[in-house]
């Protein structure tokens, strides 16, 4: 059974398309604003459908919110066939559109369709999410809420290793002997310390008082996993 957040303001829409999903083994929970659907947001949803005019703001900024979090695929609703809001929509990271009206035998066609391109084109252990990080292993690259993060390869080294092991303490031992396996080059005890340093300069809100990546004395670090 796939889990779908479905977030639409109009109650005759949202539960008609519930209505009709439910019965054909997909689990939709239904928001009704920007606001509910930040509640119910988490990443084990299959897909989510979303309405992009909604009464608390527009859905662009919850797909953004969507997007900075989690790859999972979104299919947005939109009264409007014009060119600009589909390519604005297409363009933060939507999957696919359709305009309303529209038939629901047509939407669960859509969402099949991008279920299935998801489930061939994505490698889910290719992107990790973490306390608005991003990180896309393919491409040796780091988001934090959609910025990139420009990291040196000892640095994005240790936060794919933190992210790898959320919620984990790492011992400063462990760490070491894993970069020097990585890099092939003499780590110490005081290069760790300058590179957790400049991590956390780059991750965290307030590098001097880390609350993603944190110390655990007289033993290691600890990353704290941020989406809950």
């Amino acid at each position: 059974m796939k889990n779908i957040l479905l977030i639409e303001d109009d109650e005759n829409i949202s539960f008609g398309i519930k209505r009709y999903l439910d019965k054909r083994d997909f689990n939709v929970e239904i928001g009704n604003n920007i606001s509910m659907g930040k509640e119910k947001f988490k990443t084990d949803y299959d897909l989510i459908v979303l309405d992009m005019n909604l009464p608390d703001g527009s859905g662009y900024d919850f797909l953004e919110f969507i997007k900075s979090k989690s790859n999972i695929p979104v299919i947005f609703l939109t009264v409007k066939n014009e060119d600009d809001e589909i390519v604005k929509g297409l363009g933060l990271g939507a999957d696919d559109y359709i305009t309303k009206p529209f038939k629901l035998s047509i939407l669960e066609a859509r969402i099949n369709t991008v279920l299935r391109r998801v489930k061939r084109d994505i490698s889910l252990d290719d992107v990790i999410f973490s306390n608005d990080i991003k990180l896309i292993k393919s491409q040796t690259k780091a988001l934090k809420q959609g910025e990139e993060i420009f990291l040196t390869g000892r640095e994005y080294r240790l936060l794919e290793m933190f992210m790898e092991n959320k919620d984990q303490t790492l011992t400063r031992g462990f760490i070491l002997e894993r970069l020097w396996d990585i890099d092939g080059d003499f780590i110490n005890d005081n290069t760790l310390t300058v590179a957790i340093k400049r991590l956390r300069e780059k991750i965290e809100y307030n590098p001097n008082k880390p609350k993603i990546l944190k110390t655990v004395r007289g033993i290691g670090y600890r990353m704290e996993n941020g989406n809950g």
